[in-house]
């Protein structure tokens, strides 16, 4: 397979797995694929692939450059709009509505965002974080983790055990040359058990990301 091949059908293969995502937008609630994956999630598995993934980045494009491996370099600050609800595994099916604001610099192969977060009952969660992008080829589409952490107020709604909760996941998407993200996320939050009541949550939404330079 040439190289020409070997992009056309990894960019099939993201194509197809961005329209699974997109389906579970509309299907959470009686998706088992999706719970099924929230379950195997609640350990932190994003988190741990966002480490594992950008330290192997680092070391193969920013280690030995001029720059080192965490040299800051410059990109365009970004807001993301994200709107979605939680899926039903230990929650209650809720939406949500999610701004996130991307920093206009990076330290190696790591962006750094900060997130605030609304549901429908009042609870608020508000956290900064670290994320790594991958493009997927020479193509248009990308795959982005994010690992963060923050604070959580349930205001009477959802109990998620205590007021640190960390906040993981992913998202695919498509870039135009504008620099427009469009995207499915998925992630998880919980409080890594270091409180006694540890539920869990996880989201799906739909998200948009503006550049603003």
């Amino acid at each position: 397979m040439d190289d020409k091949e070997l992009a056309t059908s990894q960019i099939n293969s993201y194509r197809n797995a961005a329209g699974r995502l997109a389906n579970c937008v509309n299907l959470w609630p009686k998706n088992s694929i999706v719970l099924s994956m929230g379950s195997a999630m609640a350990d932190g598995t994003f988190a741990a692939l966002l480490l594992l993934g950008g330290l192997l980045d680092m070391n193969a494009n920013h280690c030995g450059t001029e720059n080192g491996c965490l040299g800051r370099s410059e990109v365009a600050p970004r807001v993301a709009i994200s709107a979605g609800e939680s899926l039903e595994r230990r929650a209650p099916v809720t939406p949500e509505f999610y701004v996130r604001y991307d920093l206009g610099h990076h330290n190696g192969p790591f962006g750094h965002a900060i997130g605030f977060s609304v549901s429908e009952k009042g609870e608020l969660w508000l956290g900064a974080g670290q994320t790594w992008k991958v493009d997927l080829g020479r193509s248009p589409w990308y795959t982005e983790l994010h690992a963060m952490t923050g604070l959580y107020h349930d205001n009477g709604g959802f109990d998620l055990g205590g007021a640190i909760e960390f906040r993981s996941g992913i998202e695919v998407g498509y870039e135009n040359k504008a620099g427009w993200r469009y995207a499915v996320s998925y992630d998880h939050r919980s409080n890594l058990e270091i409180y006694s009541n540890n539920p869990g949550i996880e989201t799906v939404q739909a998200r948009v990301s503006i550049p603003l330079r």
